[in-house]
């Protein structure tokens, strides 16, 4: 009898995710396109065949949908990190996922770019995000002095800052022109910060 009464209710949950993961598909693109500010509820809902009402069932605000999509992004991002790695192994890995996927690339430094002021709904997302990343930067930096791979009189968390932005810089230049040759930038900004952090004979 539970199975019976339990098996219509999992099917409507599966459609209602499914749903949910529509949205999110559809917004992504469009978000990367032209950003939060410019783009309504109501667009996102008909490109993905829902209502607007649909559309707020499963995101209350447009604000609840923006975090959605970042939690996607992010999930994505840390699936194929390194976290507890190499710098220069972290780094590579960070290069990959223009390939990998460039509309969260895309749709990520948009959405930065619209929450630069403090007051913007995003900003203490974009700013702690920010600041994981330079720590984890940070830590790779110091693993590595600590092994005696690296100098020592380099300070992880200025070192740190200006990593992420070269990596803010290369991401906004790629949008901005696809024929940059990220694979090649990124190998050589690599290579030139294992030769400055490297201890010298």
């Amino acid at each position: 009898m539970d199975r019976k009464i339990g098996a219509p209710y999992a099917t409507q949950l599966a459609k209602g995710e499914d749903r949910r993961q529509r949205i999110l598909d559809v917004a992504l693109p469009i978000l990367a396109a032209g950003g939060a500010r410019a783009t309504a509820l109501s667009q996102i809902a008909r490109e993905a065949g829902v209502s607007t009402a649909g559309l707020l069932h499963h995101f209350a605000s447009k604000e609840q949908l923006m975090h959605a999509v970042l939690d996607a992004r992010d999930s994505s991002e840390d699936a194929h990190a390194d976290y507890g790695g190499d710098v220069e192994v972290q780094l590579t890995r960070v290069a990959r996922r223009f390939a990998r996927t460039p509309g969260l690339v895309g749709m990520f430094t948009v959405l930065l770019a619209e929450n630069l002021d403090p007051d913007a709904p995003l900003h203490e997302r974009f700013l702690r995000r920010y600041r994981d990343t330079c720590a984890i930067i940070g830590s790779g930096i110091r693993r590595g002095q600590r092994a005696g791979r690296f100098r020592a009189d380099v300070d992880p968390r200025v070192k740190a800052k200006e990593v992420v932005a070269f990596l803010y810089g290369i991401e906004t230049s790629w949008l901005l022109d696809r024929s940059v040759p990220v694979a090649a930038v990124f190998a050589e900004y690599t290579r030139s910060l294992v030769d400055h952090l490297q201890r010298k004979e």
